[in-house]
């Protein structure tokens, strides 16, 4: 039996060039040497808003001991800001969280009917709906059919004109739109009328 030469296994290259992006995030937005403008506006707390050559609106942000945040990088010329920027990022980011949480968010309550519902499970539905329309929630209702009772379209169509005439009549909901089928369902939007 003979023995086999040995290969040696070559390694194959590393690619050169610049390595990938780890994880690091790209800056939000360029700051004192990263500013490539040749003329900037620049604006700042107690500072006059005027047009400079980007050295010298970068001897003005050294002289207060601030950093030259570009804000508006599409302007003409670039909008720059001589403020803190740690302190620019941590205000930018309590304003997002203010505006988040003023945002107005409309919840959607769905009521589900059968177009056999007799009329007390609709009275009741009736008062879950007033409920959510009164919290300031939309209210979606609609008739499912189930196999065969697809037949009984006008029969659904009427049931969620008599529910939306209801809740109208009681001045707690506005009709957003008219019943229409969705597959097996009929659907109705119902708003909440706006508190004076």
């Amino acid at each position: 039996m003979q023995k086999k030469p040995f290969k040696p296994t070559v390694k194959p290259k590393k690619p050169s060039g610049p390595r990938p992006n780890r994880g690091r995030r790209e800056a939000l937005h360029r700051i004192n040497k990263f500013i490539t403008a040749p003329e900037v506006r620049v604006v700042g707390d107690d500072i006059e808003s005027a047009v400079l050559s980007l050295s010298a609106a970068m001897k003005l942000a050294e002289q207060v001991g601030l950093d030259l945040i570009e804000i508006s990088p599409n302007a003409e010329p670039p909008v720059c800001k001589i403020a803190d920027y740690n302190k620019f990022l941590y205000e930018q980011k309590k304003k997002q969280k203010e505006l988040k949480a003023n945002a107005v968010v409309n919840e959607v309550k769905e009521i589900r009917f059968g177009p056999n519902t007799d009329e007390h499970d609709v009275d009741f539905k009736l008062k879950h709906a007033s409920k959510f329309l009164n919290e300031g929630a939309k209210v979606r209702a609609y008739v499912f059919f189930k196999g065969r009772t697809i037949i009984y379209k006008e029969r659904g169509e009427e049931l969620l004109m008599r529910f939306a005439n209801k809740l109208i009549e009681e001045g707690v909901a506005k009709l957003e739109s008219t019943p229409k089928q969705e597959g097996k369902k009929m659907i109705i939007l119902l708003g909440p009328t706006k508190k004076k």
